[in-house]
């Protein structure tokens, strides 16, 4: 049996260190507990990340660049702005449901701990993969005349916090009802609320 190679172990790490921060936060996760759940020594775990800090920006450009694969796909889809809706609402819930780590750290540690991202993710810039395709989907829609001009950031956070509002009902388990059982009123919802 081959080794894993230097890439396949620093996925590993990224992996379980998401596991980690989502459940325990950023504070409370050491780079100790990281290296015991990946079963190497805290010396050896530096050779891959300088620091907490340093892993925690690679994991938002990794959810940011997941994302902004996903809704680019649905961009070059050839179907209407309110399929669109439907197919990022769809696949924001997948993610959720599959994997739900992922959208908790966006969540729990990315948007409540701003102070640890200030060096090198300053604005928009880790999550620019995925706020530059939800940028393509909105001025497309107003070109097709599907969603009516308006300030991106109005609509940006519409959108946004309606699919982050449901998603952490979900993860707390208040929702009487499986999330993707919300899909179809959510994508009308958004669509109402954006469309010309």
């Amino acid at each position: 049996m081959a080794r894993p190679s230097k890439e396949e172990r620093k996925i590993n790490i990224m992996s379980k260190a998401l596991e980690l921060f989502s459940k325990e936060g950023f504070y409370q996760t050491t780079m100790p507990s990281i290296a015991a759940k990946v079963g190497m020594s805290v010396g050896n775990f530096y050779n891959y990340f300088a620091s907490k800090e340093t892993l925690a920006k690679e994991l938002i450009l990794y959810i940011a660049e997941l994302l902004g694969d996903e809704i680019r796909l649905i961009n070059e889809s050839n179907v209407s702005v309110n399929e669109k809706i439907t197919a990022i609402v769809r696949m924001y819930f997948r993610i959720a449901r599959e994997r739900p780590e992922t959208i908790e750290y966006f969540l729990r540690v990315y948007l409540s701990n701003r102070e640890v991202f200030k060096a090198g993710c300053e604005g928009m810039i880790c999550v620019s993969p995925f706020v530059t395709e939800m940028m393509i989907f909105f001025e497309e829609g107003v070109r097709s005349k599907e969603l009516r001009d308006q300030d991106f950031f109005s609509a940006f956070g519409l959108f946004m916090g309606y699919l982050g509002g449901m998603v952490f009902l979900y993860g707390e388990n208040i929702l009487p009802k499986g999330i993707e059982e919300y899909e179809s009123s959510i994508s009308e919802n958004i669509y109402r609320a954006l469309k010309s």
